[in-house]
């Protein structure tokens, strides 16, 4: 799906989420407050009739008099009345920190951020719509919108945590005329919770850190292909790059963020080579993606991802650190509305970033040129991905040298003329690690030259005859060792993978599990115990209790005794049928037991569903 189009499919829900974050919970204090101010003013109303007609002293015009008064003057406005007749009236019923205070306060707290939850609507809309109208706005309105979401949120937490601890006493107190102390005190947990985590999160730095699997190609390195680049840059009237680095991704890029790479970070302008590329690239296809990676560094592209991007990263660690801070994940849906409608703008900018760094390298080079350079990585990207999915697939344990790279490069031509290729080039795009290229199709046709799909396995399986790979002279040493470790990487991850897959079937199976699913073993009272095992939960002195058998399981405190509830699939005499496991002197254990029970179930759930 188009990344724009998915997105826009989200606002709507997200919209109505952030209306319910900025929303509810005032909404609902203050039509409380309405409601219940309204019937204490009729009961203080019935009470004062009562009494004026009940003094035999005042005339009948006195009576109507003073009744008039106290209904013109009911007390929800009387705090906010400056008659020097109704003073003492107004002291005497709006005392500080009295009902009538508080009411008056909350209803005109929960009304101004009823009203402030609008603004920051109005808020995210002007902003976003600063960012979709002027690409040079775009850092400024981020930074804008980034501190005004800081300060909402905050905000919001404290005022809707003490709104929440405010009701948990006077709902039950107004309609019950009781108070629950056990509910006001988890209101109040949850809110100096939620208020905790914010300022935490507001003052926590997040270490930015753009890593890339890569070695540095020095001039030495590669002396032609630097001139090359050096001449193109000058050609187009940019800076060329102060470093290039190698890598095996299947991906070309700038950027002008301080990239690090191996031991040692870079500062300035970095180009990223993908060696695997360059060699099923010809000279002429591989010129065409420098240049278009070039086109960044003229047209400001980097430099301005270089500002924004380490201020996208912090929004989104805030938002995310928000989202698992208990009651603060309440207003994660305002804060997620901002940063969606901000992604729009920048998707939609990336699009003609993109679109325009195809011109200018069709410009410098050749539309011919743009075109199978993008048909090629994409091929090469599917065929690559298709191939380590295989691989990752496979039940087998990953031994010795794996040959990806290899393997992809002797199957790509036969690929070409796959029916696998055709259905897979038919909504290809070209990798990029930092914003979303447009569809191929479109591609070409910015540039004025289309490849009909019936083509493209032709121009994949054309072998370049001299490729930018042959001149740089580390290219193989640096294939070999980028290969190896991205190798072993892969055969550790598969291996954890089929720790969670195996049943097990046989004593080598079983060793692989054991190696991640190690018996674990918790000691409880009278020299008791219980174990958690990839088979089951098996208590000391009696039999498993195997994995297959659990529906569900419920940890229980209690004050004599801890105990695990475990659910059977096995039908009772009343519903299904349970076990008790008693895990007396469990003690302080209790969070690592209950991290293996849910570690080791998940990975028999995972092994059931394979």
């Amino acid at each position: 799906m188009n990344p724009d189009n998915a997105l826009r499919s989200q606002l709507l829900k997200v919209l109505c989420f952030a209306a319910l974050a900025l929303f509810l919970i005032p909404a609902l204090t203050y039509g409380f407050v309405r409601y219940a101010a309204h019937q204490d003013d009729v009961a203080f109303q019935r009470s004062v009739e009562e009494r004026v007609y009940a003094d035999t002293t005042a005339s009948s015009e006195e009576k109507e008099a003073h009744i008039a008064f106290y209904r013109q003057r009911p007390p929800s406005t009387i705090c906010d009345n400056r008659e020097p007749d109704a003073q003492r009236y107004r002291e005497a019923v709006c005392e500080p920190f009295g009902e009538v205070w508080q009411f008056h306060l909350v209803r005109q707290v929960a009304g101004w951020t009823l009203v402030a939850g609008v603004v920051v609507l109005l808020a995210i809309a002007a902003l976003g719509a600063l960012a979709f109208g002027n690409r040079k706005l775009q850092y400024g309105s981020f930074v804008v919108g980034w501190r005004l979401m800081m300060l909402a949120s905050a905000a919001a937490v404290v005022v809707q945590g003490a709104a929440l601890v405010w009701l948990s006493f006077w709902v039950t107190a107004f309609f019950f005329h009781k108070y629950y102390l056990k509910l006001i005190l988890i209101a109040g947990v949850l809110a100096l919770g939620a208020v905790w985590v914010v300022v935490m999160k507001i003052f926590q730095r997040v270490a930015l850190n753009n890593t890339v699997e890569g070695e540095v190609v020095t001039e030495s390195d590669a002396p032609l292909l630097w001139r090359r680049i050096r001449h193109m840059a000058a050609r187009l009237k940019t800076a060329p790059p102060d470093h290039i680095v190698a890598g095996i991704d299947t991906n070309f890029f700038v950027t002008e963020t301080p990239l690090t790479v191996g031991q040692k970070t870079l500062q300035g302008r970095s180009l990223f080579v993908s060696i695997p590329l360059l060699r099923v690239l010809s000279l002429q296809e591989a010129d065409a993606v420098l240049g278009h990676e070039l086109a960044h560094f003229r047209g400001g592209d980097t430099r301005n991802s270089a500002r924004l991007g380490p201020k996208l990263q912090q929004y989104d660690h805030y938002m995310h650190g928000l989202g698992e801070g208990g009651l603060a994940f309440v207003v994660v849906p305002f804060m997620q509305l901002y940063r969606m409608v901000f992604q729009l703008a920048l998707s939609r900018d990336s699009r003609a970033r993109e679109f325009k760094a195809d011109r200018m390298a069709a410009k410098l080079v050749s539309p011919q040129g743009i075109v199978q350079s993008l048909i090629k990585i994409a091929a090469y990207d599917h065929y690559r991905s298709n191939t380590e999915r295989t691989l990752f697939e496979s039940d087998r344990k990953l031994d010795g040298a794996l040959g990806i790279g290899q393997a992809v490069a002797q199957g790509l031509h036969p690929y070409a003329a796959s029916d696998d290729f055709f259905d897979d080039m038919r909504t290809a795009h070209v990798p990029h690690p930092f914003d979303s290229h447009p569809p191929i199709a479109q591609r070409m046709r910015h540039v004025g030259h289309v490849v009909l799909p019936d083509n493209y396995g032709a121009i994949v399986r054309e072998t370049p005859t001299t490729t930018w790979a042959d001149e740089i002279l580390t290219a193989a040493d640096i294939e070999r060792r980028l290969w190896a470790q991205y190798e072993a990487q892969f055969a550790q991850n598969h291996e954890q993978t089929l720790a969670y897959r195996y049943e097990p079937a046989n004593d080598e199976e079983r060793q692989l599990v054991l190696k991640y699913f190690p018996p674990v073993v918790f000691a409880l009272k009278n020299q008791a115990s219980i174990e958690i095992n990839y088979s089951g939960i098996a208590p000391s002195g009696e039999d498993v209790l195997p994995w297959d058998s659990v529906k569900s399981l419920q940890y229980k405190e209690s004050s004599f005794g801890d105990s695990l509830i475990v659910t059977l699939h096995e039908k009772g005499l009343i519903g299904a049928k349970t076990t008790k496991l008693k895990l007396a002197g469990l003690g302080k254990q209790k969070d690592a037991f209950n991290a293996a029970v849910s570690h080791y179930w998940r990975r028999h759930q995972i092994m059931r569903a394979q």
